[in-house]
């Protein structure tokens, strides 16, 4: 019998296209003993979805979410030791996904957290593809702490819309931090890493998920992003300032551009990106 899994999926009005992302995990070949649905009181029939499944559904008032004590509450639910922790607009690509992620976890002891590949929906506009094929490549690799020198902050990068943990590891750590309401994945990753664990990225396990965000939501990403680093100050002070990255990333989304011959977009990303780099300097001071 193959290593026995728990998934967790937070909802809140998920809708009908729950349906799909439902639809897949039961397709998984991966031994899935339970998968728990934590509802933050929904308006629409998600519950009821959810349920028609088989899932097991707790629902939670919507004043009593938080991205990372929902995520400490529901691994605290979880009766296995390696749990899948994944969002209700993510779409396993396949019915292998949950088994390649779980594999790749189980390569090494001191391996504590993977997470798989976010491949960009059909139909995502050119600046949201390039932001998912630049975060989430197309080759597998494990992060130690000692590779902060080569890679920076982006060695604490971790994506819980598709993560799997083993439990025991998470919890001797301090768990999900329950007053981080944005980014708890990368304070889990960076506490893992000072630990002396390491953390894994998965190329061959996939998810579709992907967002198109305007100018004004990409402000206020960015703010949020910026306030969550000024709050957790020591991210930046052990792993080194963000800002490095993101132009990386700027001049990256140009070769993009120009490869692509979406050069007629350049406009359109330079406003991305300033408005990132204002919403992130307002949130962080």
């Amino acid at each position: 019998m193959s290593t026995p899994i728990t998934i967790v999926v937070p909802t809140y009005n998920a809708g009908n296209n729950f349906k799909k992302c439902a639809y897949m995990l039961l397709k998984q070949t991966a031994n899935i003993t339970e998968i728990i649905v934590i509802d933050s009181s929904s308006e629409d029939k998600t519950p009821d979805i959810a349920k028609s499944f088989g899932f097991s559904v707790d629902i939670i008032p919507k004043c009593d979410f938080g991205h990372g004590k929902t995520r400490q509450y529901a691994l605290n639910k979880a009766n296995t030791e390696i749990v899948v922790f994944m969002t209700q607009d993510a779409l396993l690509a396949d019915q292998n996904s949950i088994d390649n992620i779980i594999c790749f976890l189980q390569r090494d002891k001191n391996l504590a957290a993977v997470y798989g590949r976010q491949l960009p929906y059909l139909n995502t506009g050119v600046i949201g593809r390039f932001a998912r094929l630049y975060n989430y490549p197309d080759t597998s690799f494990v992060n130690t702490f000692e590779d902060i020198e080569k890679k920076g902050i982006k060695t604490a990068f971790l994506s819980d819309s598709f993560a799997a943990y083993k439990k025991s590891i998470l919890q001797n750590i301090g768990g999900f931090p329950k007053h981080v309401n944005f980014g708890e994945d990368t304070y889990i990753a960076a506490k893992l890493l000072l630990a002396g664990y390491k953390t894994g990225y998965c190329a061959e396990a996939m998810v579709y998920h992907s967002h198109d965000y305007g100018l004004y939501e990409d402000y206020l990403r960015s703010k949020i992003i910026g306030k969550f680093h000024k709050e957790e100050h020591w991210l930046l002070d052990i792993f080194g300032r963000a800002e490095g990255e993101g132009v990386k990333y700027v001049f990256k989304e140009l070769e993009y551009l120009f490869d692509t011959g979406k050069i007629y977009l350049l406009p359109v990303a330079f406003l991305h990106n300033i408005l990132r780099f204002i919403g992130y300097r307002i949130g962080l001071r």
